[in-house]
């Protein structure tokens, strides 16, 4: 199950997000090494006060397996904040209709069910969630910061990233900026090879995200 968390709806949900700290924690501090902001066994940083929008991937046993990090570009973002080495010398996005994601985290069960071209079906979903959040929105695109172990599953899911600019070192990795498209016709795309054809999204009052 996919699941929309944003601001008005923290407190009923406490749990989750605690969850999902917890999560990114295990991902970029222990597994990927990345140097973030900790708080004991919680990843968090000046991002998360800016009351951002989250997407959880839930498990069958209803731990939150997946997530991702969603912020109007027309604020405060990673991008133009942190990572302004990979516009290639051009200007931040900052427009209503395109917001960036962060924090992009998977941690699945060694057993996790894959879809044909061998890409996790709880990968499909959140890349599936971002876009349902997105069409909802009246979005464009979403921007985004990645490396290219990611660039590439995300061109085998038929949902590829347009590039800002050329890949660039950033601590242990190769990072790349880029623009992901939202419009039905990726929903369809990522749909056909997810092989789920309903709405993943569920949010507490049916995407009221006027």
């Amino acid at each position: 199950m996919m699941q929309l968390i944003s601001q008005d709806h923290y407190g009923e949900f406490m749990e989750e997000l605690a969850d999902m700290h917890r999560l990114r924690y295990r991902v970029f501090k222990q597994r990927l090494a990345w140097d973030v902001e900790v708080s004991g066994d919680l990843e968090i940083d000046q991002f998360d006060a800016l009351h951002p929008v989250y997407l959880l991937q839930r498990g069958r046993d209803g731990r939150v397996r997946g997530c991702v990090r969603l912020l109007p570009s027309t604020g405060p973002t990673m991008l133009r904040e942190t990572f302004g080495s990979l516009l290639n010398g051009e200007a931040a996005p900052a427009s209503p209709s395109i917001w960036e994601s962060s924090r992009f985290a998977l941690d699945l069960r060694q057993d996790a069910a894959a879809a044909v071209s061998g890409i996790a079906k709880a990968t499909y979903e959140l890349f599936i969630g971002m876009v349902e959040f997105g069409l909802a929105r009246g979005l464009t695109a979403i921007v985004t910061v990645t490396d290219l172990r990611m660039e590439r599953i995300l061109r085998r899911a038929a949902w590829p990233l347009r590039r800002i600019g050329i890949p660039y070192p950033i601590g242990t990795t190769k990072a790349i900026a880029g623009y992901l498209e939202i419009s039905h016709e990726a929903l369809g795309r990522l749909r056909r090879e997810g092989g789920l054809e309903r709405p993943v999204l569920w949010a507490p009052v049916a995407l009221a995200m006027a």
